[in-house]
């Protein structure tokens, strides 16, 4: 299988996790959106447990684009990926 490289772009208040990286690009043998954030989790260790839950679900507060859809709407962590997609992990702000 070819790797695809895909571009994730990572929120302010993550990047102290990606050495101030606000984006970051990986390269994954996988189809999957699951395969490129273990390659993301793979280099930046610290990011899985605010991107998953321990059942390995998004939680709850973060949202992943995938382009400019949101995965949960595309079949989540099994949504397919092209080469050179970009994923956009926004977790949820609330104010009162």
């Amino acid at each position: 299988m070819i790797p695809k490289t895909v571009h994730f772009r990572i929120p302010g208040p993550l990047t102290s996790l990606t050495d101030g990286h606000s984006r970051v690009d990986v390269q994954t043998c996988g189809l999957t959106l699951i395969s490129a954030l273990e390659g993301l989790f793979a280099a930046h260790r610290g990011l899985r447990d605010r991107i998953v839950t321990e059942q390995g679900e998004i939680r709850p507060h973060v949202n992943v684009f995938v382009g400019t859809t949101e995965a949960r709407s595309t079949g989540g962590l099994a949504t397919l990926l092209e080469d050179g997609m970009e994923i956009s992990i926004i977790p949820a702000i609330s104010g009162g």
